[in-house]
């Protein structure tokens, strides 16, 4: 039986040709960047509050898409790569933390099954017996390296609650392989992370408040960014790709544009975006600096407060209020 293969909701958002493909290695190969920046480690990093929070929201940035999330005493790693080199090119910046200062894990989600999401050798690695939340159609494979843990696959829309949050997962428009021959056959998106229904943190007046995570994984822009917005009301943190989106006429069926990255932010109505994707791994023709520099003229250009967009550094950890 053939296997399924899965599409985006917009039909005309198909993967890339080997024909463009190497137009654009041939294009790149004109282009001179300045590649010195670096985003940074940061200087206050917190892996004792890691180890020892049960209540508050925290968000650590390790690099690239690769977070470590607490809420309502859970602690979730999101596409945990803790990779050296991506293919043949060397990681541009350490993790902000060495997976062995995490503390154990409850919960992983993955977005999809791109390398630079889903590095197998700290997939292992990652201590304790989590549950594992997956895209549909990736259960074998993440069963058979995590043995013994619940590993559970969700259609979009699909929802899973572990302990006392609820996890959903929800569209992107972007496309998965890792061989020759398994294109598109398990799915990607992005997850809503947030306190269950009822249950109150010790130091909120109000159920669930500052309590309601977006990852989004990677993704184009696409009409599913409102629809997301729209299904979750209040979402106070939105984790966002602004890396890898040039050249955007290769790159942006998959992968959103600072810009449309902020756009993204406004349709899903979050409170705070927190930009990821970029500064790790050199995987397209644009630097960390342009993204970063695209961010900020952007968010200026349409009057955004600043208190809305927050550059964590490596290892940095934010502290819900």
């Amino acid at each position: 039986m053939a296997q399924k293969r899965y599409t985006n909701i917009d039909p005309t958002a198909k993967t890339k040709t080997w024909k463009e493909v190497r137009r654009w290695q041939k294009e790149r190969k004109g282009k001179v960047k300045d590649l010195t920046f670096r985003v940074g480690q940061s200087e206050h990093k917190q892996p004792e509050l890691l180890k020892r929070n049960h209540d508050k929201v925290t968000i650590t940035w390790i690099g690239h898409s690769t977070f470590v999330l607490q809420i309502a005493g859970l602690t979730i790693v999101t596409d945990p790569v803790w990779a050296t080199k991506m293919g043949f090119a060397q990681r541009i910046e350490e993790p902000g933390l060495p997976i062995e200062e995490l503390p154990p894990v409850d919960v992983i989600v993955l977005s999809h099954s791109h390398y630079d999401h889903l590095h197998v050798a700290s997939l292992k690695k990652l201590k304790g017996n989590p549950v594992v939340l997956v895209p549909e159609g990736l259960g074998a494979k993440i069963r058979k390296l995590r043995s013994g843990d619940d590993v559970i696959e969700l259609p979009w829309w699909g929802s899973k609650t572990v302990g006392g949050v609820e996890f959903h997962f929800v569209p992107a428009q972007h496309w998965t392989r890792r061989t020759l021959t398994d294109t598109n056959t398990s799915l990607w998106g992005g997850w809503i992370m947030k306190r269950a229904t009822g249950l109150k943190a010790a130091d909120a007046d109000t159920v669930g408040e500052g309590d309601t995570i977006y990852f989004a994984g990677d993704s184009g822009y696409f009409a599913g960014f409102r629809e997301i917005g729209e299904r979750f009301p209040g979402i106070n943190y939105a984790l966002m790709p602004i890396g890898a989106y040039e050249p955007e006429w290769f790159m942006g069926m998959q992968h959103v544009s600072p810009e449309e990255a902020v756009q993204a932010f406004l349709d899903v109505g979050a409170k705070l975006f927190i930009p990821m994707h970029y500064g790790a791994f050199r995987l397209a023709d644009d630097t960390p600096k342009e993204a970063l520099d695209r961010l900020l003229a952007d968010w200026q250009r349409r009057g955004l407060d600043l208190n809305g967009l927050k550059l964590l550094k490596h290892g940095e950890t934010l502290v819900g209020k």
